[in-house]
């Protein structure tokens, strides 16, 4: 008998409704449009309203999977969730999308590995498919960002001109301290849709995927966690210790190293080199990023898809995203060899190929 394969059935996107652009957070941050522009390629994100989380996000994308693959919410025996920002420090984000979708009881996974969390996540469905585990598995990644920006309520309301403002100085400058990273992130939520079939050559192929902690300090959050007493506190809010810490140039350095040569790896693993894909969708972090790793691969234009420019960085969400707008607009046909590859904290990187 043939060994099933997870073959992709439908994707889905879930995008909040608040358009940023830079001009608008040069209202509460000393930046400016193209300022956000030369350094990362990013030209407006999407904000949720206050109240709005990850969950919320993630079964929009997930109820226009389901649509898209014509899947029943009674099809379903498997839900995996990447996020970073997850409702509640427990319980997981997997079990409240389950819910708010009415699905019935069933295994819901919650995994973190931050901005490589989608491509662990389809090692996971793979590995679940084949194994026999399930058969229809609904991968869903989703973050809300504006959940760590150290934004009081009323920067919120000037921003989003609300409130005519100005910010008082003490906002404007304790805002500006993080404008290297708050500029880069957007919410969004992506989601697909696997189901087990006989190999036809079409699914998820294989996967190389990697983890070192050596790199842990270049991109992380110090406070907020186990090691830490207490676990959260005044002071830790106070100093900003619960937003995230990046060293770009070691990030940038790393990814463009790591995606190509993991890309690289599993092509070879397959039998294939980069001559033989059809499309790469990389994680959408940094414009700069991006073309510094095309150009490393020796990939055209045609054959790779970015929309950081629209969104932003979406964390779990940007791969899923990236390649439903990609394939609304052709680029992957059935029968198409796509290649998913991210580097995120931890540090966690890998790639992912799949033939549609």
């Amino acid at each position: 008998m043939t060994q099933a394969r997870a073959v992709l059935a439908g994707t889905g996107v879930c995008v909040p409704p608040l358009k940023v652009d830079n001009p608008m957070l040069s209202r509460i941050i000393e930046t400016s449009d193209d300022w956000v522009r030369e350094r990362s390629g990013i030209v407006t994100r999407y904000y949720v309203e206050r109240g709005v989380a990850s969950s919320d996000l993630g079964a929009e994308a997930a109820r226009a999977a389901l649509a898209d693959a014509g899947a029943g919410v009674e099809e379903v025996d498997y839900l995996v969730c990447a996020t970073m920002t997850p409702d509640h420090y427990f319980p997981g984000t997997g079990t409240l999308i389950q819910q708010k979708l009415g699905l019935r009881p069933l295994p819901a996974l919650d995994i973190r590995q931050q901005c490589a969390g989608f491509a662990y996540g389809l090692q996971v469905v793979d590995a679940l498919i084949r194994g026999g585990a399930a058969r229809t598995v609904l991968l869903v990644g989703t973050d809300v960002h504006t959940s760590l920006m150290p934004f009081s309520d009323r920067t919120f309301e000037v921003l989003h001109g609300r409130d005519p403002g100005p910010l008082s100085d003490e906002d404007f400058q304790w805002n500006s301290k993080f404008r290297h990273l708050l500029v880069l992130f957007g919410d969004a939520a992506g989601a697909m849709v696997f189901r087990a079939q006989e190999d036809d050559g079409r699914g998820i192929l294989a996967s190389a995927l990697y983890g070192d902690g050596n790199h842990r300090n270049i991109l992380y959050v110090p406070g907020g966690g186990s090691a830490r007493r207490p676990f959260v506190s005044c002071e830790m809010i106070k100093a900003a210790e619960t937003v995230p810490m990046m060293d770009g140039k070691a990030v940038f350095k790393l990814a463009v190293t790591r995606m190509p040569e993991v890309t690289q790896e599993v092509l070879q693993r397959c039998g294939y080199g980069m001559k033989d894909l059809d499309l790469v969708i990389m994680h959408q972090a940094n414009l700069r990023i991006n073309e510094k790793a095309q150009q490393i691969m020796g990939l055209p234009d045609s054959k790779v898809f970015n929309n950081i420019q629209k969104y932003g960085n979406t964390t779990s969400a940007t791969l899923p995203l990236a390649f439903h707008e990609a394939r609304q607009a052709g680029m992957a046909p059935e029968g198409s060899l796509v290649a998913f590859t991210a580097l995120g904290a931890g540090l966690h990187w890998g790639s992912v190929l799949m033939r549609v």
